[in-house]
């Protein structure tokens, strides 16, 4: 099995090298393709008015000076050679990836390009708390990551589906299973501005996220609360977001 590997931490992130661990679990036929700068946020940027960048950083590594969504393509479609890749592993991200984290996350985008090119991708993501934010635990994704991981490529993948998979933030064995998981949602007032000022007086910004927002008690069966339970979160989600029954009512109204 030959695995493609990606980020949006970037080349030099920890998790980059605790997916591929995940990876060798699985397979000797590893390789990785990830940005050369920190690219979190970015979505499912590609770049068409920049050129991308190779460097390649070792045997089987390579830096691409762009997005996850760049670097999946790359590594697929150049990179690789005429054998694709199987599997997509994107992560595994420092930070979870949850509720609207999916519209906005790198990690989510790398593996929903691989879904794009028709293979199998997993999204994964270790969560932190205050206490583990400078340490995340790395070693729950190290434990569950490869038996997850098996169990859903022999049962396979629908096409146009990606899997979201989420480890909390606490120690392997404190970790009380998995659960398969819908996209959970926080209240809308978790994105805040802080305005700031240069050395010169003149205003800047940064988007921050409010403390208590997050706090919200999530509601069953959703990813928020598994990981607040201490669960693996695994999400399948679908490439396709189109609402089908307001689609039919909408059809009825513009008749």
């Amino acid at each position: 099995m030959r695995i493609l590997c990606t980020n949006d931490d970037g080349i030099h992130a920890p998790g980059l090298k605790v997916v591929e661990e995940i990876a060798r679990a699985l397979s000797d036929d590893v390789w990785v393709v990830a940005p050369e700068l920190d690219q979190s946020g970015v979505s499912h940027s590609l770049s068409l008015n920049d050129p991308l960048r190779l460097r390649e950083v070792g045997p089987r590594h390579f830096a691409v000076r762009g997005t996850p969504t760049d670097c999946v393509i790359m590594g697929a479609r150049h990179i690789l050679g005429a054998k694709l890749p199987d599997v997509v592993l994107s992560g595994v991200n420092k930070g979870r990836n949850v509720a609207e984290d999916v519209v906005y996350s790198g990690t989510i985008a790398g593996a929903l390009e691989g879904t794009i090119l028709g293979l199998p991708s997993f999204a994964l993501s270790q969560e932190f708390s205050v206490e583990t934010r400078e340490r995340p635990q790395w070693d729950t994704a190290r434990k569950f990551g490869p038996d997850i991981l098996r169990k859903v490529i022999a049962a396979g993948i629908p096409k146009d589906t990606v899997i979201n998979v989420n480890f909390p933030s606490c120690a392997p064995e404190d970790v009380l299973g998995i659960r398969v998981t819908r996209q959970g949602k926080r209240n809308l007032g978790f994105l805040r501005i802080d305005e700031r000022r240069d050395g010169r007086g003149n205003p800047y910004f940064w988007i921050g996220f409010e403390r208590a927002a997050m706090m919200d008690t999530p509601a069953d069966g959703t990813d928020l609360a598994a990981l607040r339970d201490r669960y693996v979160s695994v999400t399948p989600l679908r490439l396709d977001r189109t609402d089908v029954a307001f689609s039919e009512a909408l059809g009825e109204t513009l008749k």
